[in-house]
């Protein structure tokens, strides 16, 4: 039988507080990240994703303590990705209490790091986050460094490459999508899925009910991923879930 679809909000940490932008740029203050996550569990969450979205770019570890704290408010699966460079890295938040660590620049830089990951935790504590900008002809190449460097690798070869490293799932964000609420790119979130074969989950663009619909039948995503349409109360987890179970999607309730 086909898994459920989950529905999983974003935390996207800096400073210490919940931030939501555009591109990850014109960051605003959205909250204390363990009152996020206590209310997202209340509301139904299956999953929250913690995203230290500065710890690449200014060159430092994920926030640790953070990460310990949100783990300890909820029972729900927490998967924490920014500033993830070594398997020491992967360690130290999944002792932290994560359930998965998520790699992106580090593992474009150095591809093993997947596999030695998931050599030492399993492929379901792993990954693999990746960041992918649209350019002309459909063509999709994969972004490093919080959005700032086009790396110009194909997308879907490298998300066939991270599979067979052993990443467990994809976390898939378009910035062409990202905060502007038009809706997830549909085309590249199947087109992973189907060359991957593992879960994705679509993130970068939702903006409605509906948006989450076409992720699940069009994108064929195994989870959506959303910030600020929650952050901002504009849409709450189980109002999505109780409009996808309207739709007959195979939702947690």
């Amino acid at each position: 039988m086909m898994q459920p679809k989950r529905i999983i909000p974003c935390l996207d940490v800096k400073d210490g507080r919940v931030v939501k932008g555009v591109q990850f740029t014109d960051l605003v203050d959205a909250g204390d990240p363990v009152e996020c996550a206590i209310a997202y569990e209340k509301q139904g969450a299956d999953e929250l994703v913690f995203l230290d979205i500065t710890a690449t770019t200014e060159n430092r570890d994920t926030v640790i303590e953070m990460v310990r704290k949100v783990a300890a408010a909820i029972t729900i699966p927490l998967a924490v990705g920014g500033g993830i460079r070594t398997v020491e890295d992967f360690e130290a938040v999944l002792g932290a209490g994560a359930s998965k660590a998520a790699a992106n620049s580090a593992a474009v830089a150095r591809p093993q790091l997947i596999r030695e990951a998931a050599d030492s935790f399993g492929s379901s504590a792993v990954v693999a986050a990746i960041d992918v900008m649209e350019h002309e002809g459909g063509k999709y190449t994969v972004l490093t460094n919080g959005g700032n460097s086009d790396t110009g690798i194909d997308a879907i070869e490298w998300a066939k490459q991270v599979a067979s490293l052993g990443a467990g799932e994809i976390l898939l964000t378009s910035l062409s999508q990202d905060g502007k609420k038009t809706g997830y790119d549909l085309e590249i979130t199947k087109q992973v899925r189907r060359a991957a074969n593992i879960p994705v989950t679509a993130s970068g663009g939702a903006g409605s009910l509906e948006d989450f619909y076409l992720a699940f039948t069009e994108g064929e995503a195994d989870a959506a991923l959303s910030a600020s349409l929650f952050h901002f109360n504009e849409l709450t987890v189980r109002q999505v879930k109780e409009y996808l179970r309207s739709q007959n999607i195979n939702i947690i309730p």
